[in-house]
């Protein structure tokens, strides 16, 4: 029975194509890894236990946007598609103020995709004026994207992801990139 959120084997290649579980799985590892640099960068055990959290919350404004992306009667262009994904890190944000989370989560789930050279979204942050916890969350999103299946590519082995990763070391903040590649090696 088709309840139409199944791909067409005809349908274009989507940039949001929304899988709960790899989501999940995806928080989770992001999670682990913002836990295990913060650690690592000598951050107390509370910071540490929030990026936790805002690891397992980061994308989680990407579910406002599957009734828009996904239940269009035509399919949008990708750069519409493009537009409205840029939207998630500020709807989670806006999902998660009222609910008691601390600042500290929310600036980092708010800023994890400003990049350190400025060029990110949505605030065009650069360098320290990036909350720490974003600057760990870009690092740890990165990774976890880059070593994990998508449907337009398979995941790249960890060695392989760093190397993509020193290619754009601009976006990050070096001191945190460091402490991740001290955390994805020692493991």
């Amino acid at each position: 029975m088709d309840r139409g959120y199944e791909r067409s084997a005809a349908a274009p290649e989507r940039i949001l194509d929304f899988d709960l579980s790899a989501e999940l799985s995806h928080g989770m590892r992001v999670s682990n890894l913002a836990y295990a640099v913060a650690k690592e960068l000598g951050m107390d055990d509370h910071a540490c236990y929030e990026l936790a959290i805002a690891g397992m919350l980061h994308d989680i404004g990407k579910l406002k946007l599957t009734g828009y992306i996904n239940g269009q009667e035509k399919n949008p262009l990708v750069i519409e598609e493009l537009k409205y994904v840029r939207m998630h890190s500020t709807l989670g944000y806006e999902e998660l103020k009222g609910q008691g989370y601390s600042d500290f989560i929310l600036e980092s789930i708010l800023y994890h995709h400003e990049n350190y050279d400025g060029s990110g979204y949505p605030s065009n942050k650069a360098g320290e004026e990036i909350p720490i916890g974003a600057r760990i969350l870009r690092v740890c999103d990165v990774f976890s994207a880059l070593s994990s299946d998508r449907p337009y590519r398979k995941a790249f082995d960890r060695d392989t992801a760093v190397e993509l990763m020193i290619d754009e070391v601009k976006n990050f903040d070096m001191e945190v990139f460091l402490a991740f590649q001290r955390v994805v090696h020692n493991n």
